[in-house]
């Protein structure tokens, strides 16, 4: 899902700088800490769960002795997280804090060859751009921004720096109407005036400015008088934007289409901006779907990205292209490779492209060779590899599981994956162990599909255990060893859960033909895969066949609403968070349009078009008759994307038709719950409501 919006009036965008050898360290407010948590008798619970550390990126010095990276930490009592950075030894050793402030620390990478650390971090309101010494000392802010500095990559010779700010998007009332002040209307003639949790009044821009380590002079906006997203919303952050080798040039991804044209495209492009004659090359130009991620070769002979092939379905195959910059010719590497790409760097050497790609229910890393297009396997495993940045001779990656989060791990061809943090180590062993295992599950079309089975601590075969089926969102997220902060299969299991997560039609990891089934089939054959997936595990001895729930969000939350009119007896309690209830309301409530006329397959009042007619006709509010099970649901109220009220009205039909029902709602947050006590509070009512339905024995 990505995304952008209209106005016909083009306001120019304005940004200031103030150049300064220094600024005040944003240090106000508590500093949040590593938590001191306590597990009792091996327990895993909420407050274990929202206390782990968080580590995300990785950065190689220029020697390759260094590795830079940031954890980050949750206060419940605080309700505020914040990250910090952190340097080891690139085998692991000596892992040292650089950062202590209650300003979370981004966006890291060495400089001045790896004598210094540049980053952004909050100054006053705003983030800004910091440098500090590789060992965290002599701090400095060295911009002013004044929308702030959201992203940057620095220039290979260390002249330039590509940030990313926001602008001003349209024409507000106030400009319409100066006199009055005090209005709060919006005033609204086009779409695309909302996207994901904000009403949209700024967009992102890149810019560039010429950088000397202590201040940015000559700050130019690449796109000054187009009201264009560069990076697209509501993901894109620095991956859009590559620097050539040379530094002569970037490119830059966006989706130049405002309003309704942008509401109905996916169709982005790759654009090179050439520095010294300051004009812009469109390098896609007839592709239709998303390009994105942008990656020169060392050499610079060469662009890599990633690439979609049709306009409107953001759900496509991930292929990897490649540029050759002196021929002008584009190559489909992955042309016979029937699997979506979710990350690509090159290899040192330029030989290779490494690459991330789920398959078969897990995220393995895997190596291209480019002018062979033979495709190894670098690492796998039951674990989901989340990152890939090359080194001379090996891969620093972060890897997680169903039974813990990221770490770095590094990787050489051939050879096991060293693990080199080991942040969340001594919590995790006190935790009772779980144990995960993939089953092959018949479907009613004769095949098999992929299924973790996620078994509780202590399993005991002879005993009988209540059962939750996971339904995943997306429609087209894999279900592999994935790590969530929120549908934490683990927790699910350490409650007492056997936990069947299928990948059902739609899901990455099988082909494109398995993951393109769903677009137009809601409530077809995945909902299916759901009941085989449910059948076939119930009828081991060790599942109480009484005592299963479902659970999901987003479309996962859509296929609880749908089981709940036609699962015939097999659940005791549904749990639905941010579910699509009434399709024909969704249709006309979302604002990403492209999504829902390919998965839905056109509007509703297209009494011709045989998919969208068998789409709405298969809404769950159409089977409400049939509801007869206890159900939860949970939304928030900034949810842009699938629109609060959808919840409401499900609460609504379920009391009204005399259904044991709960609602929980959260004001302050869009299709994710992510504030700490947010987080707890839904994960307490969450195994309160299936407790209660699901083991009538504790009752």
């Amino acid at each position: 899902m990505i995304m952008k919006l209209s106005s016909k009036t083009i306001m120019a965008s304005t940004i200031g700088f103030l150049a300064m050898a220094s600024c005040s360290q944003a240090n106000d407010g508590e500093i949040v800490e590593k938590p001191d948590l306590k597990v009792v008798d091996g327990k895993f619970t909420p407050e274990i769960l929202e206390g782990l550390g968080r580590v995300s990126g990785i950065s190689v010095s220029p020697e390759g002795d260094k590795l830079l990276y940031g954890v980050s930490y949750e206060n419940i009592a605080l309700n505020k997280s914040n990250r910090e950075l952190w340097i080891m030894n690139a085998d692991g050793s000596n892992p040292t804090r650089l950062t202590t402030t209650a300003s979370s620390e981004q966006n890291e990478t060495f400089i001045c060859g790896g004598k210094k650390i540049a980053f952004i971090a909050r100054e006053g309101d705003k983030m800004q751009l910091f440098t500090m010494d590789a060992d965290g000392s002599n701090r400095k802010c060295i911009s002013a921004v004044e929308n702030g500095v959201n992203g940057f990559v620095i220039s290979p010779d260390e002249t330039k720096i590509a940030f990313i700010s926001n602008v001003k998007y349209g024409e507000t009332t106030a400009d319409k109407h100066p006199d009055l002040k005090k209005s709060t209307a919006r005033i609204i003639d086009d779409l695309m005036y909302r996207h994901w949790d904000e009403w949209v009044t700024e967009i992102p821009h890149t810019f560039i400015a010429d950088f000397d380590g202590k201040e940015l002079k000559n700050i130019k906006d690449l796109l000054e008088g187009e009201q264009f997203e560069a990076p697209m919303k509501p993901f894109g952050g620095i991956e859009s934007i590559a620097w050539s080798p040379d530094s002569k040039s970037l490119v830059y991804v966006s989706r130049k289409k405002t309003g309704m044209e942008y509401s109905l495209s996916t169709n982005s492009d790759l654009y090179k901006y050439d520095l010294a004659s300051g004009k812009t090359a469109n390098l896609t130009e007839g592709m239709m779907g998303y390009d994105t991620d942008p990656v020169f070769s060392h050499d610079g002979t060469k662009l890599a990205w990633l690439s979609m092939e049709h306009d409107g379905y953001e759900s496509d195959k991930k292929r990897i292209f490649v540029l050759d910059i002196t021929t002008n010719t584009k190559t489909d590497l992955t042309a016979n490779w029937d699997y979506s790409v979710e990350g690509l760097a090159w290899s040192i050497d330029d030989k290779s492209i490494f690459f991330l790609a789920p398959y078969q229910g897990t995220i393995p890393m895997f190596k291209m060779d480019v002018n062979t297009q033979q495709i190894d396997t670098v690492a796998a495993g039951e674990c989901d590899y989340a990152a890939v940045v090359p080194a001379l001779d090996k891969v620093y990656t972060l890897r997680h599981s169903i039974s813990q989060p990221n770490e770095i791990y590094s990787v050489k061809p051939g050879e096991e994956p060293v693990k080199l943090t080991t942040v969340n180590d001594e919590v995790l062993s006190q935790l009772d162990p779980i144990k995960t295992e993939k089953r092959l599950v018949p479907t009613t079309d004769g095949k098999l599909m992929t299924t973790w089975i996620v078994y509780p601590p202590k399993f005991d075969p002879n005993k009988k255990y209540p059962a939750i089926l996971y339904c995943q969102g997306g429609p087209q997220s894999p279900v592999s060893q994935f790590w969530s902060y929120r549908w934490n299969l683990r927790l699910m299991a350490s409650n007492g859960y056997i936990v069947i997560a299928p990948n059902r039609r739609g899901l990455p990891g099988f082909g494109t033909e398995w993951n393109a089934q769903i677009s137009g089939d809601y409530g077809g054959q995945n909902m299916q895969d759901y009941l085989s997936a449910v059948d076939y595990m119930k009828n081991e001895p060790f599942i109480d066949s009484k005592h299963i729930g479902a659970v999901g969000a987003s479309y996962g939350g859509f296929s609880v609403y749908w089981l709940a009119g036609h699962h015939e007896g097999r659940f005791a309690a549904f749990i639905a968070h941010a579910g699509i209830f009434n399709i024909e309301s969704q249709y006309l409530e979302t604002e990403e349009m492209w999504f829902a006329n390919w998965d839905m397959g056109g509007a509703f009042w297209d009494k011709d078009n045989a998919i969208a007619q068998r789409t709405f006709a298969n809404s769950p509010h159409k089977f409400v008759q049939n509801w007869d099970t206890p159900i939860m649901v949970t939304v928030g109220e900034l949810d842009y994307r699938i629109v609060f009220t959808q919840g409401m009205m499900a609460f609504n039909a379920a009391k009204l038709r005399g259904i044991p029902a709960r609602f929980v709602s959260f004001p302050d947050e869009n299709h994710w719950i992510l504030k700490p006590q947010n987080a707890i509070l839904w994960q307490r009512e969450f195994f309160a409501w299936l407790d209660k339905w699901l083991k009538p024995s504790q009752e």
